[in-house]
């Protein structure tokens, strides 16, 4: 009987393929298949663009097998369902023919990634090892070399802005808002007119060569954009 393989996530970091941990870059010169999703046919994968230098200079690069299936960036519950274990299904077959498999995420795959859906659903059946990244957010916070947060403060992740927002600000030192893209005019002013604020600034694709810091919330905001705010104790 085939043994089988070992599933890797692999967190990728912000940017900047100098910032792969040295066991991410590791993996990834002898793993023999590579789950990169994307989120239409058109689109390149941005974790994909971080590791190609690192997997092009493999002796065996034309043997790889990298696999991009589509993950639609939409909130239908249902049909993410139902994508999710499509590419479950699809990993698990690579597994059982006795091949490890690397599933490739921005950032970190503990932190709102796509990852935590396959894992889920293979977590117990397979052999899983999760490789950590560095969060755009810390990188944020390197590229403006300030701290997000000092003694006792209390830092907040935040996936976008909404009627949670009072309660967040309240008990947060910091916030570290991960989709800019998604916020509302009228929940940034609150925020910009909240009298613990302190300064807000936003990075737009941070550590890639169009790297752009901006003071307060961004006005364009391109996908890879994050924005920080600092409040008063």
């Amino acid at each position: 009987m085939t043994e089988r393989g070992k599933l890797f996530g692999i967190g990728v970091g912000p940017g900047d393929t100098e910032l792969l941990t040295l066991k991410a870059a590791r993996i990834l010169e002898s793993v023999p298949v590579i789950f990169s999703p994307k989120s239409s046919k058109e689109n390149e994968s941005i974790a994909l663009s971080i590791v190609k230098p690192i997997i092009e200079k493999r002796k065996d690069y034309k043997r790889l097998m990298l696999v991009e299936p589509i993950f639609p960036m939409i909130e239908n519950k249902d049909e993410l369902e139902k994508v999710w274990t499509s590419a479950s299904e699809l990993i698990a077959q690579y597994l059982d023919s006795g091949r490890d498999v690397a599933f490739i995420t921005l950032g970190d795959p503990s932190i709102f990634s796509t990852y935590s859906y396959v894992q889920k659903r293979l977590k117990g059946a397979y052999e899983i090892e999760t490789v950590p990244g560095i969060t755009s957010f810390t990188a944020c916070a390197a590229a403006r070399n300030e701290a997000l947060v000092e003694q006792n403060n209390i830092l907040s992740v935040v996936p976008k802005i909404d009627d949670r927002l009072d309660d967040v600000m309240e008990y947060s030192n910091a916030i570290a808002l991960m989709k800019a893209s998604r916020n509302m005019r009228k929940l940034e002013l609150k925020i910009e007119n909240n009298k613990r604020t302190t300064d807000i600034y936003s990075v737009q694709n941070c550590t890639r060569e169009n790297e752009k810091i901006i003071d307060g919330f961004s006005k364009d905001k391109p996908y890879l954009t994050t924005t920080i705010i600092k409040l008063d104790d």
